[in-house]
């Protein structure tokens, strides 16, 4: 698995472009994460012992792509209210080996987490709550590539509102991919980041490219 690259880095912030197969944060069973790895970058650079470093959001263990880290606790509920208001804009890429019957369109539906996966139901469904995205499919394929922007963030929710329109992602087989991809990865990527600064109050934006 390839190390975590950092895309930008400031007194406030750092930005880190996750490898597939890599945990954000610790679990249970111990297994190797990124909040681990960014700890160690700073042990390293400064030559703290306990750096503080707290991630925004979490990308699915299979899912590649850019994750926000800040490393002042003074800024946390300003990042964090960021995200709760849905002021960050978050973009993703993905391959499926089917196309959508609309190559381009809102989703609008309702969501719902069973156990350690995602559902779609019917609107007024306890505990439902709504997930919107849009995307655009290039016509080219298969794969086909989607670039969507994400409006929600649901847990799996990508994942499940591709499923549910027949266009499972590449190697995401909880969602019913027959596609092999690659081991420990599905073919998701989050691709681009932009957010207000929380000191200079700047809007930033920040990408990585695909690895697929």
């Amino acid at each position: 698995m390839t190390a975590p690259a950092i895309v930008y880095e400031d007194d406030v912030l750092l930005v880190c472009n996750k490898p597939a197969g890599l945990m954000v944060e610790p679990d249970r069973n111990n297994f190797p994460n990124l909040l681990q790895h960014v700890k160690r970058y700073l042990q390293q650079k400064n030559g703290e012992k306990m750096p503080y470093v707290q991630h925004l959001h979490r990308l699915d263990r299979p899912t590649s792509g850019l994750v926000l880290f800040t490393k002042q606790k003074e800024h946390l509920r300003n990042l964090s209210e960021q995200f709760a208001q849905r002021t960050i804009e978050k973009y993703y890429e993905a391959l499926s080996a089917t196309a959508p019957s609309q190559m381009e369109a809102l989703l609008e539906q309702w969501h719902r987490k069973e156990k350690k996966k995602a559902v779609l139901v019917p609107e007024g469904t306890p505990f439902a709550e709504k997930a919107c995205l849009d995307y655009r499919v290039e016509p080219t394929g298969p794969p086909y590539r989607w670039h969507i922007r994400l409006h929600t963030g649901k847990y799996h929710q990508i994942r499940v509102q591709l499923s549910a329109l027949g266009c499972p992602i590449l190697g995401d087989t909880v969602y019913g991919s027959d596609t092999a991809y690659l081991p420990d990865a599905i073919a998701l990527h989050a691709r681009k980041l932009s957010i207000v600064h929380p000191a200079s109050g700047s809007r930033l934006h920040f990408e990585a490219p695909a690895p697929f």
